[in-house]
């Protein structure tokens, strides 16, 4: 039989109460008031004991990049130009030329120059004078001189000149060594490029003792190619380095459709005794033979009926010449000079210049069908006629 618990009327009303009350305490606690969410604080990393770390081998342990701030500053190309400019000249020239009908007419013309002497001696390309019979020299603050053109010292075949002008105290340019520049140095280039005025250009050393051919039987050796942009009227100017000196003298460029940075300069290496010797004789003091020559190519060959397809034909040879008491005569035609092969003119032109005066050299020479060696004794060259 079911037995049924009764619970006392008081028991029933506290165990009710109870429920009511427990159930809304949530309601009957006071509300603070919203506020806006704060930032959580940094979180510190934890240190980790060294079992904690990754099983790996350092390369080198305390190993630190080392930052060298000892290192001075490279001198900027706008320093090179303060120190330059003011021994950079520009050359106009005036020139005689002939019209189709035979008549005179008057050609100008535009190049550089550099001082090279307080006194007013100043060294400029053969070519930016050549015919001229007026010269006006121009000098960085403007002033303007006439130079006299008799006085004139060229080289043709280094396309080196001199000329002076009637001033003193003026601000020259030391000579640098052109052999010990490298394959990308700085160099700047000064002029007056395009008549425009004196302006700098810069660039880099792009070759060494390059070999150019400039005009039909002129050949011009031992020059500095450079990326410096070279315009007409930059020729004789200063090709300087970073310190401002002087390492080759601004002579030719290679025009042609899609050529770009392709100037060359004179190197300070082989200006420097050819100016020495113009400024001091007016003429380039060199080893002599006397003859006249052309290179033999295959009209010669055929024309002259030679035994050989190389070297140089001797054309004339002059009276009394170290080539003349050697016995060599005109129609021969050398093939070696003092142990080197001649091909054509202008090798035979580089190993004669190479030489002394007064030395003894043997040339190997072919007459007709024969072949026969020759010793000649190189003589000085005489002056040329004004």
């Amino acid at each position: 039989m079911e037995k049924f618990f009764r619970l006392s009327p008081v028991i029933s009303f506290l165990l009710v109460l109870t429920l009511v009350l427990g159930s809304a305490c949530i309601q009957l606690l006071p509300q603070a008031p919203a506020q806006s969410p704060q930032p959580s604080p940094p979180v510190q990393p934890v240190a980790q004991s060294p079992a904690a770390a990754p099983n790996v081998t350092p390369i080198q342990p305390g190993f630190i990049i080392p930052i060298d701030r000892q290192t001075e500053p490279l001198p900027t190309i706008a320093d090179v130009v303060a120190i330059v400019k003011p021994s950079v000249v520009a050359i106009n020239t005036e020139i005689t030329m002939l019209d189709v009908f035979n008549r005179p007419f008057t050609q100008e013309g535009a190049g550089s120059g550099w001082i090279i002497s307080e006194d007013g001696i100043i060294v400029t390309n053969n070519h930016v004078l050549e015919g001229a019979r007026a010269i006006t020299v121009t000098l960085d603050d403007g002033r303007t001189f006439a130079a006299d053109p008799q006085p004139i010292a060229t080289d043709v075949l280094t396309d080196l000149a001199v000329i002076r002008i009637n001033a003193s105290n003026l601000p020259a340019i030391t000579m640098g060594d052109s052999q010990i520049l490298r394959l990308g140095d700085w160099v700047v280039a000064i002029g007056n490029s395009l008549n425009l005025g004196v302006t700098p250009s810069e660039g880099i050393v792009r070759t060494l003792k390059a070999t150019v051919p400039v005009s039909a039987g002129q050949t011009l050796y031992d020059l500095i190619g450079t990326t410096a942009a070279i315009n007409p009227g930059n020729s004789g100017g200063p090709l300087v380095n970073m310190a401002g000196e002087v390492v080759g003298i601004t002579s030719a460029k290679i025009s042609a459709a899609g050529v770009e940075g392709m100037g060359y300069a004179i190197s300070s290496f082989t200006a420097k005794p050819v100016i020495e010797s113009l400024i001091q004789r007016g003429f380039v003091l060199r080893p002599y033979l006397g003859i006249s020559m052309r290179t033999v190519d295959q009209f010669v060959v055929l024309s002259a009926n030679l035994a050989v397809s190389r070297g140089a034909l001797i054309v004339s040879v002059a009276s009394g010449s170290p080539a003349d008491r050697a016995g060599v005569r005109a129609g021969d035609v050398i093939t070696r000079f003092n142990g080197k092969d001649v091909n054509n003119v202008d090798e035979l032109l580089r190993a004669l210049h190479t030489s002394g005066i007064g030395q003894d050299v043997t040339m190997t020479v072919w007459r007709g069908r024969t072949e026969s060696s020759f010793t000649v004794t190189l003589a000085e060259s005489p002056a040329p006629p004004r």
